[in-house]
């Protein structure tokens, strides 16, 4: 059985999760990952700037960071259960974006969480040839969940 664990460090209700993890279980699903698990956490923009800057060396907020485990090979995990890491998502920049980009915040968290997601299995976008494959993929998860622009 697939497991997604979201937490919500903000102090705002923030009703678009229920789908956002519908979205991520849909994808989980097109992906066939079955006994997997992943952490998805909300922050604000305060947290996600200290996160980018200790583990990444950048001294500014940004939308998403991932943490996935099976890129470290010091990380041993003494069950069957495949778990792929932690998402971390700013809500302050997902509202920022959604105004910005003109569309729902439901939409915003959706592609950041789904972005992440991808991460976690993976995915890059260094390259041209890396970031069409990743961003098809999201694309098409978000279009197949009704999470248009």
């Amino acid at each position: 059985m697939n497991k997604i664990e979201i937490v919500n460090e903000t102090k705002e209700e923030i009703k678009e999760l229920k789908i956002v993890k519908k979205v991520l279980q849909k994808a989980m699903e097109k992906e066939k990952l079955e006994n997997t698990s992943f952490n998805l956490i909300i922050v604000d923009n305060e947290y996600i700037k200290y996160l980018n800057k200790n583990y990444r060396n950048i001294d500014r907020e940004t939308d998403v960071i991932t943490f996935a485990l099976e890129d470290e090979d010091s990380v041993i995990v003494p069950t069957d259960e495949r778990i792929l890491g932690d998402i971390y998502i700013s809500l302050d920049r997902a509202k920022t974006q959604s105004d910005e980009y003109g569309h729902s915040l439901l939409r915003e968290l959706s592609f950041l969480a789904v972005h992440g997601f991808y991460h976690l299995l993976g995915y890059d976008h260094m390259t041209k040839e890396d970031e069409e494959v990743m961003f098809a993929k999201q694309e098409e998860v978000l279009k197949e969940n009704g999470i248009e622009r």
